[in-house]
């Protein structure tokens, strides 16, 4: 590649050529693609949402709360879900989603001290709550924060 091949990607620029208004013999003459009359024929548009003087969608419907801009979507699994492992085997998000324990990982994972465990695993996981940590380690295995 060099600076004489470069060229915008397909379908990102438009043709300059297309001139409204220059006559009849362009095929966008006269009206120049507006139609006849009306308002949207006219300068000065309308803003998106307006809706001819009528109580817009957006000021009807009642506004509740507020939505958290920092929050994050962690997914809890269970200690009792790791059993399906292999002794002495190393379980991340990765091999979680292909066991089919996790669909979705979205902003993490943690493990929760709920049941047993009676392997020895390392677990790789964005958070562990203390019971789980505890009982990972009880039995000589690792809990690992990635």
């Amino acid at each position: 590649m060099n600076l004489s091949s470069l060229r915008p990607a397909d379908g990102s620029k438009h043709s300059d050529n297309f001139r409204r208004g220059r006559g009849h013999g362009s095929g966008n003459g006269k009206t120049a693609g507006k139609g006849h009359k009306g308002q949207k024929a006219r300068s000065g548009a309308t803003r998106p949402g307006f809706e001819g003087g009528q109580m817009p969608l957006y000021r009807r419907i009642p506004k509740r709360g507020f939505t958290c801009r920092n929050s994050k979507e962690i997914v809890g699994i269970n200690l009792s879900a790791l059993e399906v492992f292999e002794n002495d085997s190393v379980v991340s998000v990765e091999t979680l989603i292909e066991a089919g324990i996790v669909k979705n990982p979205r902003d993490g994972v943690k493990i929760l001290g709920n049941g047993e465990l009676t392997k020895k695993l390392t677990v790789q996981a964005n958070a562990f709550s203390a019971s789980a940590a505890a009982k990972i380690e009880a039995l000589g295995g690792k809990a690992e924060v990635i």
